[in-house]
């Protein structure tokens, strides 16, 4: 059976949440969402080992507003960019076969999203979940606006899953300003991603929206 890693990045603000509070840290039914994530990780399988990146200035609040787990983790120091801190998570890890890179205040993930993550790492090096968009799209440019067919369109979610030896490799290299997610990271070394099917309600917590319509997925479940 393959070992499976996961970092979970979370070095958010809460700018666009229009709250002081980092927005991972954000409770939502007395649970920080950060929890939630945490959480959903070990439902789906207790014994993977997964790393907590934080930025430093964050960690002891971390510690002292987290739920007690008897299901151990290691959290490990952020870096500048988004970038550094993946890389570090992966530094964190130890003797995995497979790595899950997973956003922080997305909570509201399967089992079955991870578990198609998983059965496609057998044929693939690199996997990511995408979604197709539901609204049309315009392609802003000096002469105005154009349509784009979206059905050519997909819109990227995580976790964002490797062979651990290839995506650690791939973080060797230099930072790069058109690194927008690992994929790219993964892809600049000359490798491939497969695309799985994602989920509609693994939404990124980003916007005071995002944050009511979190509530009441939780709501529903409970």
């Amino acid at each position: 059976m393959n070992r499976i890693g996961v970092v979970v990045v979370a070095g958010g603000s809460g700018s666009r949440m229009k709250n002081s509070l980092p927005k991972q840290f954000i409770p939502v039914l007395d649970k920080p969402i950060l929890q939630y994530t945490i959480d959903r990780f070990f439902e789906w399988n207790s014994a993977i080992q997964l790393i907590l990146v934080l930025p430093e200035d964050q960690i002891d609040h971390w510690n002292n507003i987290k739920s007690e787990s008897t299901r151990p983790y290691k959290i490990c120091r952020g870096g500048k960019e988004r970038f550094h801190s993946v890389k570090n998570g992966l530094n964190a890890l130890e003797n995995v076969d497979h790595v899950m890179i997973h956003d922080g205040v997305r909570p509201l993930f399967s089992d079955q999203l991870l578990d198609r993550c998983v059965n496609a790492l057998e044929k693939h090096s690199g996997v990511i979940p995408v979604v197709s968009p539901k609204e049309s799209l315009r392609q802003i440019s000096d002469k105005g606006s154009q349509h784009i067919d979206r059905a050519k369109i997909k819109m990227v979610q995580t976790p964002q899953c490797f062979h651990y030896n290839e995506i650690n490799n791939a973080f060797s290299q230099e930072f790069d300003t058109l690194f927008t997610d690992d994929a790219s990271v993964f892809e600049k070394t000359g490798a491939a991603v497969h695309l799985v099917e994602g989920e509609y309600t693994n939404i990124k917590v980003t916007t005071p929206e995002d944050l009511l319509c979190l509530e009441i997925y939780l709501k529903k479940k409970a």
